[in-house]
């Protein structure tokens, strides 16, 4: 069988037609995978900070017996302020005793979740609990209700951090510190070595 010199044309048209296509797409798959690096290359520095940030932000959570000061950390800004909520469950140990008729949560467990995101947006170290200052309780805290805790820094150093601190239920404030102090882990108290 012969071909004739109008299907060598045809046949060859089509085959330039394929490699210009096979080359398009590679050169499209050049360019995503250059975009895709360039997009990891930066997004690792970017998830590296947060992933290092909320489990920095789960170690502090922890509170008495190892049950969570708070539940969910909805904002952070280290060294500037915190945005937590806490979800009282009926089934705390605390609220068989305090009170059996009228469970309420006990003030220090809500004042220790403050204490606890007040870690939080102190930022990187180890920090300690120094003083609580103008801790107002408005309302009642009882089973099934979900606090709404904000921290925000008035000062930071890297000795120090002093905080102010409210809780809410529903819009409706039931608790706040006027001063919460934390101090580094590092810093040398009076009157000890």
């Amino acid at each position: 069988m012969t071909t004739t010199a109008p299907q060598t044309a045809a046949a060859t048209t089509e085959q330039t037609a394929t490699a210009a296509t096979e080359q398009t797409a590679g050169i499209e798959q050049t360019a995503t995978a250059a975009t895709e690096q360039t997009a990891t290359a930066e997004q690792p520095a970017t998830a590296a900070v947060r992933t290092a940030a909320l489990a920095r932000a789960r170690a502090r959570a922890a509170g008495a017996e190892g049950l969570p000061a708070f539940d969910r950390l909805l904002e952070l800004a280290e060294g500037e302020r915190a945005v937590a909520v806490r979800n009282v469950p009926a089934t705390l140990p605390c609220f068989t005793a305090h009170f059996p008729r009228h469970p309420v949560l006990p003030g220090v467990l809500l004042l220790e979740s403050l204490a606890a995101l007040a870690r939080t947006a102190a930022g990187p170290g180890a920090w300690h609990l120094a003083g609580v200052r103008g801790v107002r309780f408005k309302h009642f805290v009882g089973p099934g209700d979900q606090v709404h805790l904000t921290v925000e820094v008035n000062e930071h150093s890297r000795q120090r951090t002093e905080c102010r601190a409210t809780s809410r239920v529903e819009g409706r404030v039931v608790a706040t510190v006027r001063a919460l102090t934390l101090v580094s882990a590092t810093t040398t108290r009076e009157g000890t070595a």
